[in-house]
């Protein structure tokens, strides 16, 4: 498939769905000499507190030699090891505070996702993601002590009961639903006039993700889901979720929105091709009125794709 989204993002059984930006390293997170002797000529993603990433005049990653930033990684986890590269390459992640390097300007993860190679972008979301955690896990969630970082960053241990920490991912369910000729797409009063996207939701404690995809469909919309079939997974960095993409078939009920929901509705294949020719935002010949659908950098934005391809579940 031409894959139409940065953060690693593969069909159920593509050739590449095993293989990501970067061999993670797992093996050399405990080995504070090998990481220190990677540093000289290792990448480095500098994030900023708004967690945007340095870039070039051009707006392209700005990813400097580990000597051009400091001496090595730091204590405590300060730099985050990200991983190699297929050359073998060591990556890094750090905040822009900590480093002697400047760069002309700075870019957002949703900005880098539209315009960096796919590469770059996934790169620049695992550092983002685990800065997040990071910022977000300074104090132990049992005893409420100072947290240490270790392990080239990626373990929380608390100083005072020594628990341990680690990176958190949020699975959420999306789904597009179909009643066999409809499209089941709802908006949120946050998101951008006449923006229409397919249903999504956090899985709950004790769930299977099937269960999830029916409870969160009968809650927003009021519809009911007869069966569903996975379909593909994308990581959502803003700030840490696996998005996990079905593909469900509903009974024709009447939707209505729930308490999440601004409005809910179904839409006919006409309906999503006028849609979908919009682009994100409306063309040039946009009349105003119609709505428009999702990012394409999105998997909602795939699903309905492959639910206009003729995807059933």
């Amino acid at each position: 498939m031409t894959d139409p989204a940065p953060f690693a993002f593969v069909e159920a059984g593509a050739d590449a769905a095993c293989r990501a930006a970067l061999d993670r390293a797992d093996r050399l997170r405990d080995d504070a000499a090998a990481l220190a002797a990677l540093w000289p000529q290792a990448r480095v993603i500098l994030l900023d507190e708004q967690g945007h990433a340095l870039a070039d005049a051009d707006g392209r990653l700005c990813a400097p030699r580990g000597a051009q930033v400091s001496e090595g990684p730091g204590g405590a986890g300060a730099g985050v090891f990200l991983g190699l590269d297929a050359d073998g390459g060591a990556w890094f992640a750090l905040d822009a505070a900590l480093a002697a390097f400047r760069a002309p300007r700075t870019l957002d993860l949703r900005s880098a996702a539209a315009l960096w190679p796919a590469f770059d972008a996934s790169v620049f979301a695992q550092a983002r993601a685990m800065q997040h955690w990071r910022r977000r896990h300074r104090h132990c969630g049992v005893c409420g002590g100072e947290v240490a970082f270790a392990r080239g960053g990626w373990l929380g241990r608390c100083a005072r009961c020594e628990a341990e920490h680690y990176p958190r991912t949020d699975p959420a369910v999306i789904v597009a639903v179909s009643d066999g000729e409809r499209l089941l797409l709802g908006r949120q009063r946050s998101w951008p006039p006449r923006r229409w996207s397919v249903l999504a939701g956090f899985v709950e404690p004790g769930e299977t993700l099937e269960q999830t995809v029916a409870r969160e469909v009968l809650e927003e919309t009021g519809v009911r889901v007869r069966r569903c079939r996975y379909l593909a997974s994308q990581p959502w960095p803003f700030p840490g979720s696996l998005m996990l993409g079905f593909v469900a078939a509903a009974e024709p009920d009447a939707a209505r929105a729930g308490d999440e929901l601004e409005e809910a509705r179904w839409f006919t294949r006409e309906d999503v091709l006028a849609a979908s020719a919009r682009g994100e935002w409306g063309g040039a010949d946009d009349d105003g009125e119609g709505p428009v659908l999702s990012p394409g950098i999105s998997i909602s934005r795939w699903l309905i794709g492959r639910w206009l391809a003729g995807e059933r579940a």
